[in-house]
């Protein structure tokens, strides 16, 4: 046995089933053994996609997320996903290989660690000399995912191209199995509340009259939205999530949506309004309360493992329960039930018939525009695509300026809409929907992509090709940056630098094989779906907007009327 095939043999051994890698000398004898182990591979077209797809595959599965690149170049490419990896708390390991120890100059030989560690991420140099310990690299690679699962984090694996063909001495090393259950180290971390906590829980609640109950993912991962829709009874509260859980209280009447910068007209009202927000499992991110300007984080009741005070520059919360989102709510709950006040659900009088309503009919988004003929109004898109989608496919919300639009998708499960923005990166959005159609292959997968996120990886429509995914992109195409043009709109500059045009993306599309749509009559849409339901080929649709829709995430940062 090779080194690479005893290092093919750990990975395989912490339960891989998927790697996204590209191949190179320093990583492909490996994952040629890998693959020989029943391994499925995804090979994509740069290295940054191998990483992207990888961690929108372990948000979607809940596991280790597995990809590979080659040692110096291959490395570089992938410092975009890294931070967004750390940034978004997903669980990753990427095997890299390193330059071999016995050459005094090789080409693409760099220093690794220093690259990794400025993204946040940690990286595991296995075997950081020339002499032989095996037993010592089994540890680092078996630790290097331990810390992925149990602090829900991307670690670099990095092992010297020369020592992997070498032999491996000690068989006996790769015998035992020490993978660590995620499920077994949650419920031994879960963590009980205080009942001093609860206490003055209690005296909040009790004094509040507009309360808002707020889930991030946190309440997601512990299966807490039972309890969250309870709580919110028994309070007379409405409901919201972060971003990352948009979609978590979807078929509730009195749920406005997300949270935060990405918030509709309907939203922010009654966010405004509220005397207490009950933070379930979310790190209250700057943009959750859009800078501070949806609430006070004197009226922030924060239930958490890691309940915060501040973060990003900002106090967030002066209210705290410490506790495992479930766990914490139940006990809550336990006692609102026991407590006189709120024997009887319903009995502060906010909920109301005219606010459902008011949550179900009125626009996202009430600024009136012009549209220039033969242009779409990005929101009425959005609306159509919203009633047109089967709510059990998969949807995926890519980053910049039309991504506020699409996030107001309500009415589909949060297990069916991904979306990551930590990092604020554009063109992610085809790495991300590979991810997401690889981890459940039984449904179709849409993407929401801007022209110029699109345009920055759609090599990979080769790839999903190549793998015979069901993926449906639907660019929504402004011919520009559209947040960098309204950006420079708004400060009178010339938006010349961000303005491209549009290439003809249902041509691109069909020269990879796959089907091309240029729509510009959303009555075509449900038509088309029942079509690309029926086809076995991804699509790419094509829809023209008009540049000067502004989102009101937009138009409130930067002034604009």
């Amino acid at each position: 046995m090779k080194v690479y095939e005893a290092l093919a043999e750990l990975f395989h051994s912490e339960n891989t089933t998927h790697c996204f890698a590209l191949l190179g000398d320093a990583n492909m004898n490996w994952a040629a053994a890998l693959d020989s182990r029943g391994v499925e591979f995804i090979y994509v077209r740069d290295e940054h996609n191998a990483v992207a797809a990888a961690m929108s595959w372990a948000r979607t599965t809940q596991g280790v997320g597995v990809a590979s690149v080659t040692c110096g170049p291959g490395l570089t490419q992938i410092l975009t996903a890294l931070p967004a990896a750390v940034r978004a708390n997903i669980p990753l390991v990427v095997f890299v290989g390193e330059a071999p120890l016995r050459k005094p100059w090789y080409n693409q030989g760099i220093e690794h660690r220093a690259f990794v560690e400025a993204c946040g991420a940690q990286y595991v140099s296995v075997a950081e000399s020339d002499n032989a310990d095996e037993s010592n690299w089994v540890q680092r690679v078996r630790g290097a995912f331990d810390t992925a699962r149990t602090q829900n984090c991307p670690v670099v694996i990095g092992f010297p191209l020369d020592l992997q063909e070498d032999l491996w001495n000690d068989p006996a090393l790769l015998s035992h199995t020490h993978t660590v259950s995620k499920t077994e180290v949650d419920i031994a971390h879960e963590l009980t509340p205080a009942e001093s906590q609860i206490a003055a829980a209690l005296k909040l609640i009790a004094s509040a009259k507009r309360i808002v109950v707020l889930a991030g993912l946190g309440a997601v991962r512990s299966d807490a939205a039972a309890e969250a829709l309870e709580l919110a009874d028994v309070v007379d509260g409405l409901l919201a999530t972060t971003l990352p859980a948009r979609g978590l209280f979807w078929q509730d009447p009195f749920y406005l949506g997300v949270a935060g910068g990405f918030s509709s007209d309907t939203a922010r009202k009654y966010l405004q309004q509220a005397d207490l927000v009950i933070a379930i499992g979310t790190s209250l991110a700057s943009h959750t309360s859009d800078g501070g300007k949806l609430w006070p984080a004197e009226r922030v009741l924060h239930i958490d493992k890691e309940p915060q005070t501040e973060n990003q520059g900002l106090t967030v919360a002066h209210h705290h329960i410490c506790a495992d989102a479930a766990v914490g709510l139940r006990q809550l709950l336990r006692a609102l039930k026991s407590h006189q006040q709120f024997q009887s659900a319903n009995s502060k009088g906010w909920r109301s018939e005219a606010i459902a309503n008011e949550i179900a009919t009125a626009p996202a988004d009430n600024k009136s525009y012009t549209v220039e003929p033969g242009l779409l109004d990005p929101r009425e898109l959005v609306t159509v695509l919203e009633k047109s989608i089967p709510t059990d496919w998969h949807t995926v919300n890519s980053s910049g300026h039309c991504a506020w639009f699409t996030a107001q998708m309500h009415k589909r499960p949060a297990n069916r809409f991904f979306t990551l923005r930590e990092f604020g990166a554009i063109g992610n959005g085809v790495a991300f929907a590979l991810g997401v159609a690889v981890a459940d292959d039984q449904r179709p997968v849409v993407l929401f992509d801007g022209d110029g996120s699109f345009l920055m990886h759609l090599q990979e429509l080769e790839t999903i090709a190549r793998h015979g995914h069901k993926i449906l992109v639907c660019v929504i195409n402004d011919g520009a940056y559209g947040s960098e043009i309204h950006k420079l709109r708004a400060h009178g500059l010339a938006d010349t630098g961000g303005m491209f045009g549009r290439p003809d993306f249902a041509a691109i599309a069909e020269g990879f094989g796959l089907q091309g749509r240029t729509i510009r009559d959303l009555n075509e849409i449900p038509q088309q779906l029942m079509e690309f339901e029926k086809s076995s080929v991804a699509a790419v649709w094509d829809f023209h907007v008009c540049d000067q829709v502004v989102s009101p995430l937009i138009r409130r940062s930067h002034g604009i009327n």
